[in-house]
């Protein structure tokens, strides 16, 4: 494609909130040697794509400048050396950035098929979370057949994913909810069990529900004094993986108690990690997760779609915090499939 077209993007004109969103015309992106170029159906909306229209979650060097982290879309360029996709496939993908646009180039190395039978508004709502909990829960915390994780923000994205990945693993969900609907819907999706924080103490039920032993993973978005629940309700050698900090960045917490039950922190953000990185992660959802997705019977979250130019909605929805699932934009291409 000739690099004097233009398309539309959604770009943060400053710093603020979400009506500093707006349509702008700007030049094709150029597919690059390894890279994919696609034509966008529909980009997801995740919470750092709003702490960046904040201001407060810079793009890292040589990244776009555009929001969105992952997309579903068809093949319309490969880059130099790529010859595991075709033009016209369907597929979906982690970017690096510049999501919200007709068009995004995107290392080969972190696409991925789109599951069969899958709509390409569905396939948006993918990648940025299962990366993140590919990452973070399976591939450094270990999560397994067997274990329990405790999953913050159950209702969410991260939460969802939590949940649905740690059901093909043979894992236990416990989902932390805010209201009895969110509850209904991780139940949906796989959660054993949940805890309304609202009205319950978490680390207590928790351990109720476990039998006194604890959970083995937590899943936390939340920080703050949230912190120390996960700690007292954690089991022997637990691994508690903050993605997050909706409430909070910092939090006392028990030494001792970390220190005698053999716990693991771990923190991660996924957008700074190199390609390769993301690579890896991609290879191993495509090797381990991906099937479960096109079996008969696999419960698809929720998915909520705004037109494209309506980005300013999607973001305040998001931004309060009572939606479930995914929010993703659809551009006229996907609105005509």
């Amino acid at each position: 494609m000739s690099t004097a077209q233009t398309m539309q993007t959604i770009a943060i004109t400053t710093p603020g909130g979400p009506d500093v969103l707006q349509v702008q015309q700007v030049p094709m992106p150029v597919c690059g040697p390894g890279e994919v170029l696609i034509r966008v159906a529909a980009a997801g909306v995740n919470g750092p794509d709003l702490a960046q229209r904040r201001g407060h979650y810079d793009p890292p060097p040589g990244a776009s400048p555009i929001p969105g982290l992952e997309v579903s879309g068809e093949v319309v360029e490969l880059g130099q050396g790529v010859t595991n996709f075709q033009r016209g496939e369907r597929v979906m993908a982690l970017t690096n950035g510049g999501g919200y646009a007709h068009f995004v180039a995107v290392p080969a190395g972190q696409v991925l098929p789109v599951p069969s039978g899958w709509l390409l508004t569905d396939a948006a709502a993918i990648p940025e979370t299962w990366f993140t909990i590919t990452q973070t829960l399976v591939m450094r915390a270990g999560l397994s057949t067997g274990m329990t994780v405790l999953v913050h923000g159950a209702a969410g994205g991260i939460g969802s994913a939590a949940i649905q990945i740690a059901s093909v693993l043979g894992a236990q969900s416990i989902a932390v909810v805010s209201s009895p609907a969110k509850a209904d819907y991780a139940r949906s999706l796989g959660a054993m069990a949940t805890i309304d924080y609202t009205q319950e103490d978490v680390a207590e039920r928790a351990l109720e529900i476990t039998l006194g032993k604890g959970v083995d993973r937590v899943v936390d978005v939340v920080g703050g004094a949230m912190a120390e629940h996960n700690i007292r309700a954690s089991a022997q050698g637990g691994h508690i993986v903050q993605v997050s900090t909706l409430d909070g960045a910092t939090a006392p917490v028990s030494l001792r108690t970390i220190m005698a039950r053999q716990l693991t922190l771990s923190g991660s953000t996924l957008r700074p990690q190199s390609s390769a990185t993301k690579a890896a992660i991609a290879s191993h959802i495509r090797r381990h997760l991906l099937p479960a997705l096109s079996s008969h019977g696999f419960t698809r979250q929720l998915v909520t779609a705004y037109p494209f130019n309506a980005a300013n909605r999607a973001h305040a929805t998001m931004e309060a915090r009572s939606h479930m699932g995914k929010l993703v934009l659809v551009t006229p291409f996907g609105a005509t499939l």
